[in-house]
């Protein structure tokens, strides 16, 4: 793993403290709200200095390559820099559920995972816990935690807090959620969340490249992109798929997710406030076709 050429050359500790000097005045994600957490004051994702857990467990429904046959170790962090008003694990990511952890105990649940025979750490929402985590890493690499690490966010993301994770992230696993302003702000409050998800999405590509896969088709290494359709058209599935195969490349893996029901909020707002159609996402899949991604994962009509 290349993270621990970064420890031993004393690489990763430095990005550590780099990082942790970031939650003085934090600017980890682009809400840049500059509150010091290290102080207990919080921003968007309402998270102090500590980490905070909701689950530590084996995964199996993942795309196949990061499920495989023995599963994928899921850290899921509660809090999210979004406010997503359908999300589906709004109890973890709009409520907190979960507890804070420390450094150490984070680190043991990364070992446990991997004494599960997993394979690999997927971190589910970790953006603003991303000094916290290269910490517990630093720890957990000296106890011999050598899983391949998949960054699983929401693609709301700085590009130079990204560039923290180059050689320690194996694949990363963003949403590409929306392509106007409108619904990124009100379903979502992400200002500007088209150009900042496109370029973080680009330097997770810089990164790792195009999805590896080993003899047995698990993930090594690489990028997949996860959209979900939603109603009416407000995720702008054409336009983003169309730019994906213009810009990243048509080898890009996609996962075309339909399982949007309109959760938590979702039922009081207009636009949402139904499941998609079978038509609407059959409509997405044959954009994909039209513009030449052949790679990865639509889900049953």
């Amino acid at each position: 793993m290349r993270y621990v050429e970064l420890y031993n050359s004393g690489e990763l500790l430095r990005r550590v403290r780099t990082a942790y000097a970031r939650l003085k005045s934090c600017d980890l994600c682009p809400h840049d709200c500059r509150v010091n957490r290290l102080a207990g004051e919080t921003g968007a994702c309402r998270s102090g200095a500590l980490p905070r857990v909701a689950s530590a467990n084996v995964h199996r429904g993942e795309e196949p390559p990061l499920s495989g046959t023995r599963g994928s170790g899921t850290i899921f962090f509660s809090n999210c820099n979004l406010r997503c008003r359908f999300c589906q694990n709004f109890p973890i990511s709009q409520f907190g559920n979960g507890e804070d952890v420390s450094l150490r105990e984070l680190a043991a649940r990364m070992l446990k995972l991997q004494r599960q025979r997993v394979h690999n750490l997927n971190l589910v929402t970790p953006s603003h816990f991303l000094p916290q985590f290269l910490a517990a890493l630093h720890l957990a690499i000296n106890e011999g935690f050598r899983l391949p690490i998949v960054w699983n966010s929401n693609g709301y993301e700085r590009v130079d807090a990204l560039e923290l994770l180059d050689g320690i992230v194996d694949i990363y696993l963003p949403d590409m959620k929306y392509v106007a302003e409108v619904p990124a702000v009100n379903f979502s409050g992400a200002p500007g969340y088209r150009d900042i998800n496109r370029s973080a999405v680009q330097e997770m590509l810089r990164q790792v490249g195009h999805l590896q896969l080993d003899d047995a088709g698990i993930a090594q290494r690489g990028l997949i992109i996860r959209h979900l359709v939603l109603p009416e058209g407000h995720a702008g599935s054409r336009e983003t798929l169309r730019w994906i195969a213009g810009n990243l490349g048509r080898e890009t893996h996609i996962s075309l997710m339909k399982q949007f029901f309109p959760a938590h909020e979702a039922e009081q707002v207009p636009g949402i406030h139904r499941k998609i159609t079978d038509a609407e996402y059959e409509a997405v899949v044959d954009v994909l076709e039209e513009v030449g991604l052949e790679n990865g994962w639509v889900q049953e009509y």
